[in-house]
């Protein structure tokens, strides 16, 4: 089985032990993103809207470096801490699919590392 490492300077660089994304074959693995602006390092969570549209951009720089995009998308993981948000981000993340909407499970966690909102992994097929 060959595994290549993806990294980029585009998105937030790990906070433990992993990578932004393995791919392996056909499949794109990405870790967990949360709202960490790669330019700066900071957060960028004064709201949930932003919150999102952050974890999602972070998500899209890695898919590029890998030659894909959301349409490659094939399952999703969302972890929030307060499932009464789940509106708010459901609405913003639907805007980065077209129609082709991957398979999905969103759960209500504890925490998260930073203690940001919400994190969003993803699994890409090309």
């Amino acid at each position: 089985m060959e595994k290549n490492i993806i990294n980029t300077s585009s998105a937030p660089a790990p906070i433990g032990p992993y990578n932004q994304a393995v791919q392996s074959g056909n499949f794109l693995f990405i870790s967990g993103q949360v709202c960490i602006d790669p330019a700066s390092g900071e957060l960028r969570n004064k709201d949930l809207a932003e919150e999102t549209h952050q974890v999602m951009h972070n998500l899209k720089a890695i898919l590029q470096v890998a030659g894909m995009n959301f349409s490659n998308v094939v399952k999703t993981t969302i972890f929030l801490t307060d499932m009464k948000r789940f509106a708010e981000v459901n609405e913003i993340y639907g805007k980065y699919f077209n129609d082709h909407f991957p398979a999905r499970e969103t759960v209500q966690v504890s925490a998260l590392p930073k203690f940001v909102n919400v994190e969003i992994s993803m699994i890409a097929a090309k």
